[in-house]
């Protein structure tokens, strides 16, 4: 059976989704581990429930990012992951970890990419006025929230909302849309090739596969 590695940083809601998704088959895969930057991050917990191997590593360990990413890397490889999925993971990556993993790596983003790469962004899109919201599963290059996505999915934005009713109505999207792209990597089904997206041997439009 293939093997997923999974980075988290927090709560750890996307890290269940997956781990759901495995058991049911919709994920053609395990979660051999989970890694967090964070030793209080909740997610640890979720996998310690469901059996998963948990670890953290910090940071101050070390004496800069190349040196904690070559510890996190080396560990990670232990489990030989077929996948290494960023969920709510919450660092910036070295380009020697991102190439060590390249075409093997994807993260979820809660904003219709190119929008609001970084943090903090249902609050942008609330401040800026948006009616439409959402999330973006991508491949992670060297630039930040910048490499090729592959789906998209959208939610309203309501007049009385807050920014805890955005997260919700956008985690929900997130737990459906992610563990079908993992499972679209892990199948065969989806590529990176010259820094682009491509599924089933098509190449997918700027937006991904959701594009309008």
């Amino acid at each position: 059976m293939k093997k997923l590695v999974v980075l988290i940083s927090g709560e750890g809601s996307n890290l269940q989704a997956v781990i759901d998704a495995c058991r049911q088959g919709r994920i053609p895969a395990r979660v051999a581990a989970v890694f967090s930057n964070r030793a209080d991050a909740f997610g640890l917990t979720r996998a310690a429930r469901a059996d998963v191997p948990a670890h953290a590593l910090s940071p101050g360990d070390y004496p800069d990012r190349a040196a904690f990413d070559r510890a996190l890397s080396h560990a990670i490889d232990r489990y030989q992951p077929d996948a290494v999925i960023l969920a709510g993971y919450m660092r910036i990556l070295s380009p020697e970890f991102v190439g060590r993993y390249a075409g093997r790596m994807l993260n979820i983003h809660p904003s219709l990419l190119p929008l609001y790469p970084g943090l903090h962004t249902h609050r942008q899109a609330l401040a800026n006025g948006d009616d439409v919201h959402g999330t973006s599963v991508h491949f992670v290059t060297e630039q930040l929230d910048g490499g090729p996505v592959i789906l998209q999915a959208k939610v309203p934005i309501f007049a009385d909302d807050a920014e805890a009713d955005l997260i919700a109505r956008i985690k929900t999207q997130e737990h459906d849309i992610y563990p079908l792209v993992i499972g679209w990597l892990l199948d065969g089904r989806l590529a990176l090739n010259d820094n682009a997206a491509w599924l089933d041997g098509g190449l997918l439009p700027p937006a991904g596969y959701a594009a309008e």
